[in-house]
């Protein structure tokens, strides 16, 4: 990674860190990942070769910059849905910054219409980073959009247990998965889709 990206995943941590300090409504707050995180995401999207990668919540495109890194190595592009149109102006702008914007589709919408229109098996890596309540609705369509060896990873999944309990369940109880825990960052739920 060169010296003005690695410069701009610093600046936006920084700015997310400050901002989220002081900012206690959650439509203007970033709740970025932390840079573990990233470095996980990077290491997933690497050994596993993905090439079709979804990213549910945007913010301010932190998190979709490793991805879209990641995926520069791959051959691939990053599909990433973001319903706020204040945080996805801010994406776009950190997007074209990164000089990544090209491998970067950026879907300002509620997660349900896009996902409802991608194609079956249509994804290598799923990331989930944004409303945690809705995981267990959009769970049959992600499933149906996420390939046989493809990965999910689910972010906040040790600083918020209790509200992702009932979807990691659904998933630790479906013998299509493999799954465990990363206690990085703010805790990443792993599953590998088996068939």
């Amino acid at each position: 990674m060169d010296e003005s990206l690695q410069s701009l995943l610093l600046e936006l941590e920084n700015f997310g860190a400050s901002n989220d300090s002081h900012v206690t409504d959650r439509p203007h707050r970033m709740l970025n990942i932390t840079a573990d995180t990233g470095q996980f995401l990077l290491a997933i999207v690497l050994s596993s070769n993905a090439r079709n990668v979804l990213e549910i919540g945007t913010s301010n495109g932190y998190s979709t910059i490793w991805l879209a890194y990641a995926v520069g190595k791959t051959g691939g592009s990053v599909t990433t849905l973001e319903k706020s149109s204040y945080k996805a102006e801010l994406a776009r702008e950190n997007f074209r910054r990164s000089g990544l914007d090209r491998s970067i589709s950026l879907v300002n919408e509620d997660a349900r219409g896009p996902l409802s229109k991608a194609p079956d098996q249509s994804f290598d890596l799923i990331f989930l980073d944004a409303d945690r309540s809705e995981y267990l609705r959009l769970w049959p369509e992600l499933n149906r959009a996420l390939r046989p060896g493809g990965s999910l990873v689910v972010d906040n999944a040790i600083s918020h247990a209790s509200e992702l309990e009932p979807f990691m369940a659904t998933l630790r109880s479906d013998p299509r998965f493999v799954t465990t825990m990363i206690p990085i960052g703010n805790g990443e739920f792993f599953a590998v889709k088996t068939v």
